[in-house]
């Protein structure tokens, strides 16, 4: 059964977000999404799994954070 579900973690769609625009002067809400991410230097690249909660989160705040690929 473990490895079953090792092999749809695998198998699950992740997309690559980019923290690409300083968060100095955006309000504590961006900084706390941004951070959420996992995302700590400008340019950072980090990969994340496909699902609706996070594609909301990169939603919020498209002036610091793009999709790669």
């Amino acid at each position: 059964m473990a490895d079953r579900k090792k092999k749809d973690q695998a198998k699950a769609a992740k997309i690559k977000v980019q923290y690409y625009r300083s968060m100095i002067a955006c309000p504590e809400k961006h900084k706390k999404i941004v951070v959420g991410l996992g995302l700590r230097k400008l340019n950072q690249v980090v990969e994340r799994p496909d699902t609706a909660s996070t594609r909301g989160a990169v939603a919020k705040v498209p002036h610091l954070l793009r999709i790669v690929e």
